[in-house]
């Protein structure tokens, strides 16, 4: 077998908030999704019309950078997906690029051979972190687990090149209380752990040499009253965050779509995608440098 690739300074870390209404967010406490933004963007996401408003399938088409056309996960049972043909970023990295890849969280189709999963079928390191119940309380534990397995791992000796950090309290509380000032919490305790994470990056001990890139999504919004699955504004409208190389701090870029996230994944490893693979997406691009339209 292969050794894997010589680690250069590139490195990726994409964190999976569920369930994050963006029009709340000016409304919340949120200085570490607010660091992210301010040093490259937030832009929202609508989810297409071909997407239902659900974890699996949003989260599929982030992972894989490909439609449901083509990934085949059309809802929370991920039965009859094509995901063997289409992986997820972790996978293919560790498995074509022989990269160090590593991904956590405690939703069972994500991580695990159930439903129909796992969605992360095989990067070179995974945590699952089951919650105790499905219940609000028991996965901000959960939660709380993933991101201090994945504090230990991106300051450890594995050196992922490429993790997925996937965090899902924000989404139980709103299925089990609503929109309302527990979800609002919720959110910004989400924010806390991403602290964590990006403090992390910073501690590690080669950190001034290494240039990473951060993506903070969310998959889908809820309604008032929590829920989604619909094609209301409130639940088909998403969000990306992100920073670095390439992204200008503050600046506008060109419209971003759910598919892009695996592809800027691909393009900040300086990684040339396949023509086979088909993605979907292309890397995040900033406004400015977007052709200037001809005069005919």
């Amino acid at each position: 077998m292969s050794s894997l690739w010589p680690a250069g300074p590139r490195r990726v870390l994409v964190v999976g908030i569920d369930g994050v209404r963006l029009d709340l967010l000016p409304e919340l406490h949120t200085p570490h999704l607010d660091s992210v933004a301010a040093a490259g963007f937030l832009a929202p996401v609508e989810v297409d019309e071909a997407t239902p408003t659900m974890s699996g399938p949003c989260w599929a088409t982030i992972a894989t950078g490909v439609t449901v056309a083509k990934h085949g996960v059309f809802g929370n049972h991920f039965g009859g997906n094509r995901l063997d043909v289409f992986p997820d970023f972790t996978t293919r990295l560790a498995a074509v690029h022989r990269r160090r890849t590593f991904a956590v969280g405690g939703w069972e189709p994500l991580f695990l051979a159930r439903q129909g999963g796992p969605l992360f079928a095989a990067p070179g390191r995974l945590a699952y972190i089951a919650p105790l119940a499905d219940t609000p309380e028991d996965w901000e534990v959960c939660d709380e687990r993933a991101t201090a397995e994945a504090v230990a791992v991106l300051t450890g000796d594995d050196d992922p090149q490429a993790s997925f950090v996937y965090l899902g309290a924000v989404d139980e509380t709103a299925h089990f209380l609503g929109c309302g000032e527990e979800y609002r919490r919720s959110i910004e305790t989400a924010d806390a752990r991403l602290g964590r994470l990006l403090a992390a990056l910073r501690a590690r001990p080669g950190y001034a040499e290494e240039a990473w890139t951060v993506i903070v999504v969310t998959d889908h919004g809820h309604v008032d009253q929590g829920g989604h699955g619909g094609r209301s504004a409130l639940e088909r409208t998403a969000w990306v965050a992100a920073c670095g190389p390439g992204l200008l701090p503050g600046g506008e870029v060109l419209p971003v779509r759910h598919v892009d996230v695996a592809a800027h994944v691909y393009a900040a490893l300086e990684i040339v995608p396949d023509p086979h693979w088909t993605l979907d997406g292309r890397p995040f691009t900033p406004a400015s440098a977007a052709a200037p339209a001809t005069s005919s």
